[in-house]
Formats: structure tokens, C-alpha cells, sequence
């Protein structure tokens, strides 16, 4: 596992994230010698996932955005 303070960290900050994406270890940040925190790379199966485009494709069919979902009469009230 790598150390680097935080102030380095600070400074090659992207170049330390590029690194450990490609080396696949992690990176322990310390400010004035004591660890403050772990930066770690992404399990495999989380990376390969993204959130971006997830529900693709599970809308079948909606003809008229601007209409109730349900009919009003399946609703009931607590009154």
C-alpha cells in the first residue's frame, strides 16, 4: 500500500488516482504522519456497472405522459 501526505496528495492528485486505477492499490493519505484516509480502487464488478443508462429499455409503452397512471376510482379515501 502506498503513503502520501496529504499536501502531496492534494498537489498530484489525479496522476495518484490514475496510478492506482492501473496498479490496483490502494493509496493511505496522512496528514502529519498519521493516516486520515484510504483511497482504494473499485471491486471489479462495481466498475464494469454503471447507474447511467441502468433502466434502459424497462419502460414498454407510455402513450400519454400527461394522463392519470390510474384511474381516479381505484383510490380510496381514509375519510
Amino acid at each position: 500500500m502506498k503513503t502520501v501526505g496529504a499536501a502531496d496528495f492534494k498537489a498530484r492528485c489525479l496522476r495518484l488516482i490514475k496510478q492506482m486505477n492501473q496498479d490496483r492499490e490502494s493509496v493511505t493519505i496522512t496528514n502529519r504522519g498519521r493516516p486520515v484516509a484510504i483511497l482504494s480502487p473499485l471491486p471489479e464488478q462495481a466498475r464494469s456497472s454503471s447507474i447511467i443508462g441502468a433502466m434502459r429499455g424497462t419502460v414498454l409503452a407510455y402513450d400519454d405522459p400527461f394522463t392519470p397512471a390510474a384511474d381516479p376510482s381505484d383510490w380510496t379515501s381514509l375519510r
